[in-house]
């Protein structure tokens, strides 16, 4: 499971960089909403940690992602209104 936290946490901001260099704005969108699955991805597993007893105690760390996500879905948002 760690790996796959790694994995796909990891992942998040290299889709936010590659969004960042996007070569249009649906372009730009589509990365988003990949890094917003990222995320989504990472918090499915860090669910999974915290319901395990081999690891440690991931509700910080869910609480960040969380910000995350709703950070991902706020820039989608407004991106897709501003591209009307």
């Amino acid at each position: 499971m760690a790996k796959q936290v790694l994995k796909s946490g990891t992942s998040i901001g290299a889709n936010v960089r590659e969004a960042q260099n996007a070569e249009s704005k649906i372009d730009f969108i589509h990365k988003m909403k990949i890094a917003a699955k990222e995320a989504d991805e990472t918090d499915f597993w860090l669910v999974l940690c915290n319901r395990s007893k081999q690891y440690p105690d991931c509700i910080e760390l869910q609480e960040k992602n969380a910000v995350i996500i709703r950070i991902l879905n706020k820039i989608i948002g407004s991106s897709k209104s501003n591209n009307k």
